[in-house]
């Protein structure tokens, strides 16, 4: 057993996002994130789990969120609000879309980076992990 305890109780999942809704896959990968499935679960700590995501680009938008939705970032400066919609983040940036689903879901507080630290999101089926063992989702 190591000296630090709070990273012997980390499981790592493995998550593929090929086929799956954008929502409802940012919803399970938030709760792993935070531990809500763990009996130990408080809201003030950190107890969550390490998360690696592959096929990042591949998931599932319902309705007309393709043609509509719309992701904003400003630079500072004054006029300089960018504006993305989902075909050009998927190109230039594949996971982001996803990783911005998961961070809107987890609590917008101090614990977020810890959370968000433990996200590991890659667009291809390969990821520098593979010498884990992961834990089945359930």
């Amino acid at each position: 057993m190591s000296e630090n305890k709070e990273t012997d109780a980390r499981n790592w999942y493995h998550l593929d996002a090929k086929g799956k809704v954008l929502g409802r896959l940012a919803t399970e990968i938030a709760n792993l994130l935070r531990g809500k499935d763990k009996t130990n679960f408080a809201a003030n700590l950190d107890q969550g789990d390490y998360v690696v995501v592959t096929n990042a680009d591949a998931f599932v938008l319902t309705g007309k969120k393709v043609d509509q939705k719309r992701y904003y970032r400003h630079t500072g400066y004054l006029g300089n609000l960018k504006t993305y919609t989902v075909p050009e983040l998927l190109k230039d940036k594949p996971g982001e879309i996803l990783t911005k689903a998961v961070e809107g879901m987890l609590p917008h507080n101090r614990l977020q980076k810890g959370f968000m630290d433990r996200l590991k999101v890659y667009s291809s089926d390969s990821h520098p992990h593979q010498n884990i063992k992961f834990k089945n989702v359930k």
